[in-house]
């Protein structure tokens, strides 16, 4: 398993990770918002499907590591960013769908866990992403944003966002040829 994304088609991202278990504690990373704030963003996520989703993101809290500041692709980014989204599935502790309502684009996530002895695969898909741009910074983000979830739940220090991010987004580029 590569910790690397797979584009699907030119508008899907997937993820996969082997990560610490039990499936409950890993549920609660996704959807409680206290917990989900510490590798991802803060922000309600309603139980059911047609529920309400809230995410405010603050990137630049994601780490005590000394960072780098903003690439200059973001430098005009405020340092918090809030959209909405709606669940589209909802099956604990199993999936969680939900739409990605950022500006102008609406895409969608999905979070699909399965047990596998102590351990928890999760599954992450982003799909219809609008750009070649858009899966190159989604492709990123969500390589940064994984890893520090894996940092968080071994228990180690997460490291550095921004750094990290302008990091694999190069090497998404190369990777995927965009």
């Amino acid at each position: 398993m590569s910790d690397y994304g797979e584009l699907l088609d030119e508008n899907t991202i997937r993820f996969e990770r082997l990560l610490p278990g039990p499936i409950e504690r890993v549920w609660d990373y996704l959807v409680d918002s206290d917990k989900r704030r510490k590798w991802l963003c803060a922000g309600d996520i309603g139980a059911g499907d047609g529920a309400h989703v809230d995410m405010l993101f603050r990137n630049h809290t994601l780490s005590n590591a000394e960072d780098i500041s903003k690439p200059e692709k973001y430098k005009d980014m405020p340092d918090e960013v809030s959209f909405t989204g709606t669940v589209t599935r909802w099956d604990p502790p199993n999936v969680v769908s939900h739409t990605w309502d950022f500006f102008e684009e609406s895409s969608e996530v999905t979070y699909e866990l399965e047990a596998v002895g102590d351990k928890v695969r999760l599954v992450l898909t982003h799909r219809r992403l609008e750009s070649s741009d858009t899966v190159l910074s989604v492709s990123g983000g969500w390589h940064t944003h994984l890893d520090i979830l894996v940092d968080i739940l071994e228990g180690r220090e997460p490291k550095a966002f921004w750094k990290t991010h302008q990091a694999f987004e190069a090497e998404y580029v190369e990777r995927l040829g965009r």
